[in-house]
């Protein structure tokens, strides 16, 4: 969200160097593995029955067949559509994967990235996979700049490892190499990420050294924030790791964007779960295992060419 591999929240620094290509060209391999439709020939509870861990779902998910995703589905390579209008990425190839596991279809819901949890607490949603960063303050439903309490926070099924990069206009990277060489400056972010967070944060680290605040501008969806930056709009902007450097690798052909300065914040994307429904983190837990030791989960990662951010085990809550 350069070269080293830190998180969406404030930690330490370890490199990275063989992401730095990303591979994203194995994220230009669109397969249309996210977008998991059945033919409405089949009994769902038949399917999920036959499944390896089908006796590990909820009832009522296992009745249905399916569980709902939340999803900001403008999001490349984690989760975005094809020219060809599927739901393609990370997130759906892994959620692909578990469906397999668990005899259920992931189906994906498009919706912004800041009412997610939102719509989870409202049951529209079963689960959001979203390059959603596992961090303390939403498990505990905290805001993270007020630390008021503004919900029931959410369980975190821990499915991956991303860091924060900042990224420029390719040429024209305004003496910005690091997060305290923004001060005056207009940085894009997606509103309600880590990257937002941090921007926040180091403005009011700029304003309290006597510097000028940082120019924020904030977006429903990342796309939007490279299309400001791509117009000039502004200096710099941050996403995660992955998202960065695809954008780096292919917008424009290449020719828009670069990296600047070091990754940070690593921390674990989670599949975010309704407090209180144990048996269905738990479920996504086996199944996450399960695709890790049959070697599922290795090819999906290696296709999207994000093989540093990929864990060895599926964790509960480990945010920090």
């Amino acid at each position: 969200m350069t070269a080293s591999l830190t998180s969406r929240t404030t930690a330490g620094k370890s490199r990275i160097a063989a992401v730095g290509a990303l591979a994203v060209a194995g994220a230009l391999l669109l397969t249309a593995c996210g977008d998991q439709t059945d033919d409405g020939k089949k009994d769902p509870a038949a399917s999920t029955k036959s499944a390896p861990l089908a006796d590990q779902l909820p009832k009522e998910i296992a009745d249905k067949g399916v569980i709902k995703v939340g999803s900001d589905i403008a999001y490349p390579p984690v989760e975005f559509k094809d020219d060809a209008g599927k739901t393609v990425g990370i997130d759906p190839d892994i959620a692909d994967a578990l469906g397999k596991q668990l005899g259920v279809t992931f189906e994906f819901e498009n919706g912004t990235f800041d009412t997610l949890l939102t719509g989870l607490r409202s049951k529209r949603y079963d689960i959001a996979m979203s390059a959603m960063t596992d961090t303390k303050a939403r498990q505990d439903g905290v805001d993270s700049e007020t630390g008021k309490k503004v919900g029931e926070g959410v369980d975190f099924v821990d499915y991956f490892t991303a860091g924060v990069s900042i990224y420029t206009k390719k040429g024209d990277d305004k003496g910005i190499a690091a997060w305290s060489d923004l001060c005056g400056k207009k940085m894009v972010v997606q509103r309600g990420t880590v990257s937002h967070d941090l921007a926040k944060a180091e403005s009011k680290k700029c304003t309290d050294g006597g510097k000028k605040a940082i120019g924020i501008q904030a977006f429903d969806n990342d796309q939007l924030a490279q299309t400001r930056l791509r117009a000039g709009g502004a200096d710099a902007g941050s996403s995660d790791f992955p998202v960065a450097a695809y954008a780096v690798k292919t917008s424009g052909g290449g020719n828009d964007f670069q990296l600047v300065g070091e990754q940070i914040e690593a921390a674990p994307y989670g599949i975010a779960v309704a407090k209180g429904n144990d048996e269905l983190s738990k479920a996504l837990k086996s199944a996450l295992d399960a695709i890790i030791a049959n070697g599922e989960y290795d090819k999906i990662i290696a296709k999207w060419g994000v093989d540093a951010g990929a864990v060895k085990e599926a964790t509960i809550n480990a945010g920090t």
